[in-house]
């Protein structure tokens, strides 16, 4: 079940436009079906939902229902892999990244099932699908893949004064806390001294592609932000920085911009409806002591406050519709 509903932040449900809704079947085979029921190869999406709609707080959470068939477990499984790589939505979070973690996960696939599945395996919140050293080199070379056809592209802009600059085919990619050397080549990649034999049919402004790397085929979706590239694929999103390695020394000297001490704001933490306060200005508060309650998606939440003190002004008031991190009130 694909859900309007954001497990990086505790499964909180989510709202908005869907700016942008391809399902899997879409974006895997043209057959210019219509919403509702669509297969193909043995996946089936049922929805009721479409590009530009409005995912509102009054309703269920749900976005779509994916349905994959295999012979076998294990290759239902695999297939469901595959089609949420390609299920593609901006606007409001969503939970493929964890239908797909869940269709990796050794005990999904055994059938070893508790309904403490969920907490026993992501005790500490959810972060992503474990990538494997193997997984991670394969970004890597995509990452400095894209950073060179972005950098070719760029080159070709006309009325430069000494015509496109030179590309480098060396690079290091700062991906998961690691810092990767990446040289580009002929058919493939050598990643930290290991060749990396594959293809990649993305183009600048493609969102979802498919690559080869040593007979491997990887759906993913790839976004520019900033100075730096996303890679959606396999159940989490990676992040990364890609400099030319003859500059890789300089990154060391970069700032780091600290975020702001947010601590003494109670912040909303999903758009809602703000219906009951249970603090007034002057209270004296504890940590762990309801101060609000959110209504969103046939849900009541209560926020907590998360430091003891005096509460200070108040933001919002009974009725009053929040958007995500809107602050509701202050503690001093």
């Amino acid at each position: 079940r694909v859900y309007a509903e954001d497990p990086y932040r505790g499964f909180l449900p989510s709202t908005g436009r869907l700016v942008r809704y391809q399902p899997t079947v879409a974006g895997w085979a043209d057959d210019g079906a219509a919403n509702g029921r669509r297969g193909v190869a043995g996946v089936r999406v049922d929805d009721g939902v479409y590009e530009g709609g409005e995912v509102s707080i009054f309703y269920d959470p749900m976005i779509a229902k994916l349905i994959t068939w295999g012979e076998t477990r294990e290759a239902a499984a695999d297939l469901q892999i595959a089609a949420l790589d390609r299920f593609v939505i901006d606007g409001p979070g969503h939970n493929v990244d964890f239908l797909s973690a869940i269709m990796q996960h050794p005990r999904f696939r055994s059938g070893d099932l508790t309904t403490g599945f969920i907490a026993e395996e992501w005790s500490e919140g959810f972060k992503g699908a474990t990538a494997t050293p193997e997984h991670l080199r394969r970004l890597a070379a995509l990452f400095a893949g894209a950073e060179v056809t972005r950098a070719a592209r760029a080159g070709g802009t006309s009325g430069k004064l000494n015509g496109a600059p030179a590309t480098s085919s060396h690079w290091l990619v700062q991906l998961a806390g690691q810092r990767l050397t990446v040289e580009l080549g002929e058919g493939g990649a050598t990643v930290d001294g290991t060749w990396i034999a594959g293809t990649w049919n993305w183009q600048p402004g493609m969102r979802l592609s498919v690559a080869s790397a040593d007979g491997h085929e990887l759906a993913l979706q790839l976004i520019r932000e900033g100075t730096g590239w996303r890679i959606i694929t396999h159940g989490a999103q990676h992040k990364a920085q890609v400099l030319p390695l003859r500059l890789a020394g300089l990154a060391a000297h970069m700032l780091e911009k600290v975020p702001p001490d947010l601590s003494r704001f109670l912040i909303c933490p999903m758009p809602g409806l703000l219906v009951a306060l249970h603090v007034s200005e002057g209270d004296k508060v504890e940590i762990g002591q309801p101060l609000a309650t959110v209504e969103a998606m046939k849900m009541e939440n209560i926020l907590r406050a998360q430091k003891a003190g005096t509460v200070g002004a108040i933001k919002a008031a009974s009725g009053d519709s929040l958007m995500v991190d809107a602050i509701v009130l202050e503690i001093e």
